[in-house]
């Protein structure tokens, strides 16, 4: 009986310490939001070009650095998330595909993962621009490697 309560203990401890370190961030779909949210708080838009359910190297860096705590404190403090996906077997709204395809003319994205970093801004004309900070990919070293290379496109 005693064994099985440690036993217990032990299990009850170990799914506490996953649930804190298992991380939800809000990774948005829609420019809109985005583009709100980055003038509200005054942050840069990270986008996220992938290939969400066939990209290896996009499921890599997921994996790697945006699934991380450290990850997670960065981003939640230095940036608006946006994921703008390019799936093959998951179908999007037309709205969100009509969006991802002129995102990635704009930008001229030619290989999955990238990642721009933007700040949006209101032109003389009421139109908004989107000026680039700088870009990336999949990098190796992990979240605290990945995050000091992206922090200077943030000092901008």
């Amino acid at each position: 009986m005693k064994k099985t309560a440690i036993l217990f203990t032990i299990f009850i401890s170990a799914l506490t310490l996953h649930a804190q370190t298992n991380v939800n961030l809000k990774w948005e779909n829609d420019m809109n939001v985005c583009i709100q949210q980055s003038m509200s708080t005054k942050k840069p838009i990270m986008l996220f070009f992938t290939g969400s359910d066939w990209c290896g190297w996009c499921m890599r860096l997921q994996k790697e650095v945006f699934q991380t705590p450290e990850f997670s404190a960065w981003a939640s403090e230095n940036v608006i998330l946006m994921e703008v996906d390019f799936p093959r077997k998951t179908v999007l709204p037309e709205n969100i595909r009509q969006q991802n395809n002129q995102l990635q003319g704009s930008f001229a994205v030619r290989g999955y993962p990238t990642v721009f970093f933007v700040n949006p801004a209101m032109g003389e004309d009421g139109k908004i621009a989107l000026n680039s900070l700088g870009q990336t990919g999949y990098q190796q070293g992990g979240p605290t490697s990945w995050i000091n290379s992206v922090s200077g496109f943030l000092k901008k």
